[in-house]
């Protein structure tokens, strides 16, 4: 080994290992949030004392754990993670089948609370309109997801993550690309493939260096962001 392949090789492993962290941190973040929103939709069905609260429940629950200093929970958050949790209520399978080490310990938790079924759960998988949830979960930030849940037509949110997955989209680009109509323009065109290729020359793409200024990473590990 030269010197010169020695520095390459910290180079190449520091990268690889950085990247590795930032995935695994947004994967954390993603699965927090479901996580949260399924707790929420569980109490707001069968909380011994729900009637208590009613309407106010996440305004009291943000009120709740900004006192007891946690960030990333503001009535906004809540409200998100609990839309997030019903969109895409299949990520459920990810903690269930152990696709990812980590959240073990999650399952095991979730082994004794009954998970409330939706229409979208009993789904048969040939059904599902969407990328695999592993996918979902493990190429797309937080924030891409945020995108997605605004969107009421499953037919319509299904082909922007195929599309944004496929074409490796930054959160600016899927937005933008949502603004434009894409989907629509593409459902009018003859020449689909071409309305893509042509919609996608000058995309701007989703580099790992966005994880890191994404603003969910630094509330999550409590750091603050610098201007």
């Amino acid at each position: 080994m030269k010197f010169e392949d020695l520095v390459n090789i910290i180079k190449e492993t520091d990268n690889v290992l950085k990247q590795r962290a930032l995935v695994a941190v947004n994967i954390s973040i993603t699965i927090r949030n479901w996580l949260t929103g399924f707790y929420i939709v569980e109490f707001e069905q069968n909380g011994d004392d729900r009637a208590k609260y009613g309407e106010k429940l996440l305004q009291k629950l943000a009120n709740e754990l900004k006192g007891k200093q946690l960030k990333g929970y503001s009535f906004t958050n809540l409200l998100q993670n609990r839309q997030f949790y019903k969109t895409y209520p299949k990520i459920v399978q990810i903690i269930e089948n152990k696709h990812i080490e980590i959240y073990q310990t999650v399952s095991d938790k979730l082994n004794h609370m009954q998970i409330n079924q939706t229409a979208s759960d009993k789904l048969k998988e040939d059904e599902y309109l969407g990328v695999p949830i592993v996918d979902l979960v493990t190429r797309l930030s937080f924030s891409h997801l945020l995108e997605l849940i605004k969107l009421d037509d499953p037919l319509k949110r299904a082909f922007y993550e195929i599309e944004c997955i496929k074409s490796n989209w930054s959160v600016r680009e899927l937005q933008r690309q949502i603004g434009s109509l894409l989907f629509e323009r593409t459902g009018l065109s003859t020449n689909k493939e071409k309305m893509i290729e042509l919609a996608n020359k000058k995309a701007s793409q989703f580099l790992p260096e966005d994880i890191i200024r994404d603003p969910y990473i630094f509330e999550f590990l409590g750091l603050k962001q610098h201007e």
